[in-house]
């Protein structure tokens, strides 16, 4: 599958009978020219495989983001940096596995799920690498947003990252505005007497009729899903 790692697009293998993560060190000198100053753990080891035995170098950290149309997954992961295997990208083993709870679907549309949720699901297809900027790719992804002139590529890629964090604020497409959470009011609105100041003016007499017509203002919101129920 396609993951982004420091901003760019890199495939992620998902094996489930390898014990522990690896990545190649000739891709790494290939995709992140500094990636031996941030190496850990220096110390030899041999490592075993069907294609003989392998050496370590030592381990690096990787924040991980998963890419899912409803919200992506971030997620730490510590890869052991082999000199030999012929790897294109990143190895994630059954050690990630266990701690992220991902399962492996081999139906159909091969995909895994993540923890506790599982009707969401990540494919598993490589997607081919873009040659895109992470600026363009981003606001591809927000292709109906506005945004200002005067601001800069750096200012753009920070407002977007906020707005992917802050997901949850915001409702988009097709979705309902009753799907916002975090910035609720809450309104209390009833027909009975005494009525509210607003309500005693015209065209909103005490009468039975007005008392549907305003039953009415009510529930048409709520049938379009401006607001919600509670």
């Amino acid at each position: 599958m396609t993951v982004c790692i420091d901003n760019a697009q890199h495939p992620l293998i998902i094996d489930s009978g390898a014990h522990c993560s690896i990545v190649a060190k000739d891709y790494l000198n290939n995709q992140f020219p500094n990636w031996e100053e941030k190496i850990l753990l220096k110390k030899a080891k041999l490592f075993k495989s069907t294609s003989g035995k392998m050496t370590s170098i030592g381990t690096i950290i990787k924040e991980i983001i998963i890419p899912h149309r409803k919200g992506n997954i971030g997620v730490n992961q510590e890869f052991v940096v082999l000199y030999d295997p012929h790897i294109q990208g990143f190895l994630l083993g059954t050690d990630y596995q266990r701690i992220y709870g991902i399962d492996i679907c081999n139906s159909k549309n091969r995909h895994i799920t993540i923890g506790t949720k599982k009707d969401k699901k990540f494919s598993l297809y490589i997607y081919h690498m873009s040659t895109h900027d992470p600026l363009e790719e981003s606001l591809n992804e927000f292709r109906e947003g506005q945004f200002s002139t005067s601001l800069a590529s750096k200012q753009k890629l920070i407002l977007l990252k906020m707005l992917r964090k802050n997901r949850p604020a915001f409702a988009i497409g097709e979705e309902p505005l009753r799907k916002i959470r975090g910035h609720d009011i809450e309104l209390y609105l009833d027909v009975k007497r005494p009525y509210a100041p607003i309500l005693r003016r015209p065209p909103y007499p005490a009468s039975l009729e007005t008392r549907k017509e305003i039953e009415k203002h009510i529930n048409e919101p709520l049938e379009m899903d401006f607001i919600r129920k509670i």
